[in-house]
């Protein structure tokens, strides 16, 4: 289980660029390009409400919380008991 940031398609949705996009809300190119491609640990509420706010979204359209490995963490589980 993961959580994915689906930042790129919501910039696309919007035709925005990720430069417009940090240059509107104060964050630098280089923390906005390591959201977008998933590699971020962790994330502000403070710079989520703020991309919320520039993109006109829900935290939820930004952030997407993934099971597909829920099935294989499972099978881990029962072999380990």
């Amino acid at each position: 289980m993961t959580i994915r940031v689906t930042l790129d398609r919501v910039l696309l949705e919007r035709r925005m660029s990720l430069t417009e996009l940090s240059e509107r809300v104060g964050v630098t190119l280089a923390n906005l390009s390591i959201l977008k491609t998933g590699k971020a640990k962790a994330i502000r509420f403070s710079t989520l409400e703020a991309l919320c706010r520039e993109l006109k979204c829900q935290p939820g359209d930004i952030l997407v919380f993934d099971t597909e490995d829920e099935g294989e963490q499972g099978d881990r589980r029962v072999a380990a008991e």
